[in-house]
C-alpha cells in the first residue's frame, strides 16, 4: 500500500509538471505556425485551460493521496511541505482559470476580438497584456512549487538519518 502510495503521488506529479514543461512548446509551435495570432491565442487558450483542469483535479488527487501517505508513514519523513506546496500550486491554478483566463477573454471581446488588432493604447488592450504578464508570473510560480514539491518529496523518500 505504501509503495502504491507513493508511486501514485509520482505519478500525478510527473503528469501535472510535465503538462507544464509541455505547454510553452505547444504555445510557441501555435504562434509559429497558424496562420494569424487570432487562432493561436484560442488554441493555446484552449490548452492551458484544459492543462489546469488537469492540475486541479491532480492537486486534489496528489493532496488526498499525500494525507493518506502521511497518516500510513509512507515516506520515511513528513510530507506536510510538499502538501503546502501542493495547495499553493492549486491556489494559483484556480486563480489563473477562474480569474485571470477570464478577464482575458472579457478583455479580448470588449476590444473587438483580435487583441493583436487593438491599438496598444486601448485600455482592453493594456489590461489584456497585464493580465498576460501575471498569468505566466502565476504559471511560473505553479511550476517553480512543483519542483519544489517533488524534491521534497523525493527528500521524504530517503531514509532517516542514523541518531548521533
Amino acid at each position: 500500500m505504501r509503495t502504491l502510495l507513493r508511486a501514485l503521488i509520482f505519478l500525478l506529479l510527473i503528469l501535472w509538471i510535465g503538462g507544464m514543461l509541455f505547454f510553452p512548446i505547444v504555445a510557441a509551435t501555435a504562434f509559429g505556425s497558424l496562420p494569424d495570432a487570432h487562432l493561436a491565442g484560442t488554441v493555446t487558450g484552449k490548452c492551458l485551460r484544459i492543462l489546469h483542469q488537469e492540475g486541479l483535479i491532480s492537486g486534489v488527487l496528489l493532496l488526498i493521496l499525500l494525507a493518506a501517505a502521511q497518516r500510513v508513514r509512507a515516506f520515511s519523513h513528513n510530507v506536510i511541505a510538499p502538501m503546502v506546496l501542493v495547495a499553493v500550486m492549486i491556489g494559483l491554478t484556480a486563480y489563473s482559470q477562474f480569474v485571470i483566463i477570464p478577464h482575458m477573454e472579457t478583455d479580448r471581446i470588449s476590444a473587438g476580438g483580435a487583441i493583436e488588432a487593438a491599438s496598444p493604447a486601448n485600455p482592453y488592450r493594456k489590461d489584456f497584456d497585464r493580465l498576460h504578464a501575471l498569468s505566466v508570473n502565476v504559471f511560473g510560480g505553479v511550476l517553480i512549487c512543483g519542483l519544489v514539491s517533488a524534491v521534497a518529496i523525493a527528500w521524504a523518500s530517503g531514509s532517516k538519518s542514523p541518531a548521533a
